[in-house]
């Protein structure tokens, strides 16, 4: 079917129960940012395959919302669908709520499958449309109607992830969310969200490519732990100190029946942007809710030292694998044809070289020239260009260790740049160097901090329509909160031990894209009569390619920081190379 006759089958489902409209976000039941292909219904339903989007479908139109990330690429994969592409944050474009009261009357009804709704989403979309009496219906599974050969529900292996690496045992987390679950006056916590799950029980899976996750729910009382997950994942691991702390397993498919596991008084402390409206509303049937968010985001999100010296490891043999790639890519374009698939796959032999290494931790972005204007561009047999010895290659890529998850992007000179790619490039080192050297008050939140990475280049009337950073799991998402660096208002001020990304970028549509990304640690700076200061220690070791700097638009501070950033690039890197590999370091980390 094509995407035309895919539509054709919804509306008449719709039809059937007089839906108006009809939403298909991209989330899977847990409200995860990657999915299963099980759960990839808004790709199916539009051709569109950017991670993030919702489509609204109504009688006669469909639209597609997404964000600055996926304009370029939207424009291109909505060709010809029917589907018009409204593109979120610009000025004057309506959210698809607000789209959806101008195009509905009074009376209309809406629907969506509630799995895959949260439940702050609804409560939103309930009061706006009440102005209008649009009704909600949120039990209308119509893709698992009409996807006639949808993919399987996901199955994959599961595994413990060792004390040695975690630093803390499940039930010592446990305990923790026990302690702040009485301090907030709750009897119950339900988490949805399976990256949380997996870091509370120190386990690991294989549910959704490149995140070591998988499908669950769990239920922590006071007294008990129940983790609902298909127990097959799970009957060839040893759950013997499982048994012994009073965590129960029970099926995934039960997680309908949470209402046997709570009594009447239990005050349950749910997470509304992660829970999903279907089982909000069972518990909500039987227990008082307490909307908070997870507790264990944020507990995750700071870092144990054992995490940091992992995650610092992995980094290390990381920073090895981008320097023979880099190194290689640099000694055979010209030599040998090297397209941006064989340069993806080329990298990912140097990161399976490494120890511990599993799998990446998300589909490497690999894009030559124009192509590296689409900030999530994924090269296919059909699109990919072959690489030669001139302009600017971006290639933004991680790996999942045992000890940790990695995000590094580099932007390669392939060769004679212009004058324009090689300022470009200097404006996002600029601020990519200010925000790594930072010193701020405790309290400061990323918002705060955001504008350091745009200055250099809004005082050129430029801008990326993005974030600047985001918070990095430990073996597991690559994208993790709470804490992130962007213009959108925060609260969520920086801790010691959170981990977050640096990544400005300027993206020319017809042109080129420019990213420099590493991975920050935050540390203590020093205390003083006005309060403690805190700054960024950067634990991603890669050379900044010096081919594409133009260096008069450097600071003197600038170019220290350059300077002592490759010296530590060189000093922890060099032993793990071979001859020819650690002289070009040399080289390449000289001094500016």
């Amino acid at each position: 079917m094509n995407i035309k006759d895919r539509i054709k089958l919804l509306r008449a489902e719709m039809k059937k129960d007089k839906v108006s409209a009809y939403i298909i976000p991209s989330s899977d039941y847990h409200q995860s940012e990657y999915v299963a292909k099980f759960f990839k219904s808004r790709e199916w339903i539009s051709g569109f395959t950017g991670s993030a989007g919702t489509i609204v479908v109504t009688e006669n139109k469909a639209g597609l919302w997404t964000d600055g990330r996926y304009f370029i690429q939207a424009n291109k994969e909505l060709k010809d669908s029917g589907i018009y592409l409204f593109k979120m944050g610009i000025p004057n474009v309506p959210t698809y709520d607000e789209w959806i009261l101008s195009e509905l009357n009074k009376g209309d009804k809406v629907g969506f499958d509630g799995r895959t709704i949260s439940a702050s989403q609804y409560n939103k979309m309930e009061k706006e449309f009440r102005t209008k009496e649009i009704t909600i219906e949120y039990n209308c599974k119509y893709i698992d109607t009409i996807w006639v050969d949808r993919p399987e529900i996901p199955s994959g292996k599961m595994f413990k992830h060792e004390v040695k690496y975690t630093g803390k045992t499940a039930i010592e987390k446990i305990n923790e969310v026990r302690d702040i679950l009485k301090k907030k006056a709750a009897t119950a916590y339900f988490i949805s969200s399976v990256d949380d799950i997996a870091w509370l029980f120190n386990l690991r899976g294989s549910d959704v490519a490149n995140n070591p996750v998988f499908l669950s729910y769990a239920l922590v009382t006071l007294e008990k732990a129940i983790l609902f997950v298909d127990k097959n994942k799970v009957k060839n691991l040893d759950l013997s100190d499982f048994h012994k702390d009073n965590i129960q397993i029970v099926d995934y498919n039960d997680v309908e029946t949470i209402n046997d596991y709570l009594d009447s008084k239990d005050k349950v402390l749910i997470d509304l942007d992660k829970t999903n409206i279907y089982l909000y509303k069972i518990i909500e049937s039987k227990c008082s809710i307490m909307p908070n968010s997870n507790i264990t985001t944020t507990l995750k999100a700071v870092k144990n030292t054992q995490e940091i010296n992992s995650m610092k490891n992995s980094h290390i043999k990381d920073g090895t694998a981008m320097v023979n790639f880099i190194y290689w890519l640099k000694t055979n374009i010209g030599k040998e044809e090297i397209t941006e698939i064989s340069a993806t796959d080329k990298l990912e032999s140097f990161r399976k070289e490494q120890d511990l290494f599993i799998e990446p931790s998300f589909d490497t972005i690999a894009g030559y020239k124009d192509h590296a204007a689409m900030m999530h561009y994924k090269a296919s047999k059909e699109s990919q260009y072959v690489l030669k010895k001139e302009g600017l290659f971006l290639v933004d890529s991680g790996g999942q260790y045992l000890d940790g998850t990695t995000d590094i992007t580099r932007t390669i000179a392939m060769g004679p740049l212009t004058k324009e790619e090689k300022d470009d490039f200097t404006l996002v080192l600029k601020g990519h160097i200010d925000l790594s050297s930072a010193t701020f008050l405790y309290g400061t939140t990323g918002s705060n901090l955001d504008i350091l990475a745009r200055k250099p280049m809004w005082d050129r009337f430029i801008d990326y329509k993005c974030g600047t950073g985001h918070g990095v799991g430990f073996l597991l998402n690559v994208h993790e909160g709470p804490h992130r660096i962007s213009t959108v208002p925060s609260d969520v001020r920086l801790e010691l031990g959170m981990i977050v990304t640096n990544e400005p970028g300027i993206y020319r549509e017809g042109k080129h894209g420019i990213r420099t990304e590493n991975v920050l640690l935050t540390v203590e700076k020093g205390e003083s009569e006005f309060g403690k200061f805190f700054g960024f220690e950067t634990i991603s070791y890669c050379p900044i390619d010096l081919d594409a700097i133009n260096p008069e638009l450097l600071t003197k501070v600038q170019k220290d920081w350059l300077n002592s950033y490759h010296e530590m690039v060189y000093e922890k890197l060099s032993p793990n190379l071979k001859e020819e590999e650690r002289k070009w370091l040399y080289s390449v980390t000289r001094n500016i």
